[in-house]
């Protein structure tokens, strides 16, 4: 049989878990409630669509662009880097030369 002594400890034991499992269940009902939001309130982000006074008279698309934004013709687009005819008849390149690769020495084999 358990002894009287084991039997108050584990007593014991069982009403200290049992209010800290309540106080854990306390602490977190209180922090849920302060994550719920307040009494939240909509509002009309926009108001609502009105005619402007004299929109009957006034033409429903604007006039047509002066310019198109179409490229050119006139002027044919030109390569960056010249062919080597070009180059010799006296065309300069519009980008500089590239740098030259960096050759490290050969691997040697084992």
């Amino acid at each position: 049989m358990i002894s009287t002594r084991t039997n108050r400890a584990s007593r014991k034991e069982m009403i200290l878990a049992s209010v800290l499992i309540a106080a854990g269940l306390g602490v977190s009902a209180v922090s849920l409630a302060q994550l719920a939001p307040p009494h939240a309130q909509t509002a009309q982000a926009t108001p609502p669509l009105q005619s402007t006074p004299g929109a009957e008279s006034k033409p429903k698309e604007p006039a047509e662009p002066a310019t198109t934004g179409a490229r050119p013709q006139e002027i044919p687009p030109q390569p960056a880097r010249p062919d080597a005819d070009a180059q010799k008849a006296g065309a300069t390149p519009a980008l500089p030369p590239a740098p030259a690769e960096k050759m490290a020495p050969p691997i040697p084999a084992k």
